[in-house]
C-alpha cells in the first residue's frame, strides 16, 4: 500500500548525495583531504569514497595534488558563478532603492573588454526604462549613460569603439557626427554629470554620472519622459551624492 507521505516524498540518488557531499567535505579542506580521510569523514567505505573521487577528479570538480583532493576549476566556477548572482541580486536591490528614491528607473553600467554591459536596470510600472529600440552597445553616442563611459576612456579606446560603432544620428537631436562627438566628450568634468535629451528615443531624457573604481569604467544613470524634464538634473545631482556612499559601502565596486 503506497500512502501519502511516500507517493509525495522525492526520488533521491544515492551515489550523487553522496558525491555532492565529498564535494562538500573537500571545500572545507581548504589545504586537501586524503581519499582516506574523505571517506571516513563522510561515513563511507574507503572503495566508495574513492570511485566518487575518481569520476568527480574526471569532471574537473576535484584535483588530486601531492596525494590530497582539492577543488577543481570546475566546482570554482561554480563557485564563482554563485558570487556573481549574489553580487548581481544585491545591485538589483540598491538600484531599486534608488529607484523608489527617486522615483525614476536607474541604470547601472560599465565599460568591459572593449564593449558596453549593462549590467541592471530598475524600473517599476510606475517608473518605466526606455524601450530599447535599438542596440545599447552599437548606439553609445546617442545615449547618456553610453557617452558617460566613452568620457572615461582614454583617446586609444574611445577612437577604436567608434571605429567598430560609427556614430549614427537616430533621431534629429542625436549627435550628428564623430568629431561633435568627440568635442562633446573632451568637455565634460570628471565627475559632471552628462545629459541627453531625446537623442536616443523622442520624448525622453536622461542623465548619467560617472563612476571611476580603478581603471574601470561605469556609470548609473536615469531617464525621464520629456514632459518631466524639469525633474531630470535635481534627480541627477541626488543620484551623484549617493555615489559616494555606495562605493564607500564596495556595493557597486564589487560590480565592476
Amino acid at each position: 500500500m503506497v500512502t501519502a507521505t511516500s507517493a509525495a516524498a522525492p526520488t533521491l540518488i544515492g551515489s550523487v548525495r553522496r558525491a555532492m557531499r565529498l564535494l562538500e567535505l573537500v571545500g572545507a579542506h581548504p589545504h586537501g583531504a586524503t581519499a582516506k580521510q574523505l571517506a571516513r569523514e563522510a561515513g563511507l567505505a574507503l572503495p566508495t569514497a574513492y570511485h566518487l573521487l575518481r569520476t568527480l577528479t574526471y569532471e574537473g570538480y576535484l584535483h588530486r595534488e601531492r596525494g590530497v583532493f582539492v577543488l577543481g576549476d570546475a566546482a570554482q566556477r561554480l563557485v564563482c558563478a554563485g558570487a556573481a548572482r549574489s553580487r548581481r541580486a544585491t545591485l538589483a536591490e540598491v538600484l531599486g532603492r534608488l529607484r523608489d528614491a527617486l522615483g525614476v528607473p536607474v541604470y547601472f553600467a560599465v565599460y568591459h573588454e572593449g564593449e558596453m554591459d549593462l549590467l541592471c536596470v530598475a524600473d517599476s510600472p510606475a517608473c518605466p526604462a526606455v524601450d530599447a529600440h535599438a542596440d545599447f552597445r552599437a548606439t553609445a553616442h546617442a545615449h547618456a549613460i553610453g557617452q558617460c563611459l566613452l568620457s572615461q576612456l582614454d583617446e586609444a579606446s574611445r577612437r577604436d569603439h567608434l571605429d567598430r560603432y560609427p556614430v549614427r544620428p537616430l533621431t534629429p537631436y542625436s549627435v550628428r557626427d564623430r568629431s561633435t562627438l568627440l568635442e562633446r566628450l573632451d568637455s565634460l568634468g570628471r565627475m559632471e554629470p552628462v545629459v541627453a535629451r531625446q537623442e536616443y528615443r523622442l520624448g525622453t531624457v536622461c542623465a548619467a554620472v560617472p563612476i571611476t573604481v580603478g581603471s574601470a569604467a561605469a556609470a548609473l544613470a536615469i531617464s525621464i519622459p520629456l514632459r518631466q524634464q524639469e525633474r531630470l538634473l535635481p534627480a541627477a545631482e541626488r543620484l551623484r551624492r549617493e555615489i559616494g556612499s555606495l562605493l564607500t559601502s564596495q556595493i557597486l565596486s564589487i560590480s565592476i
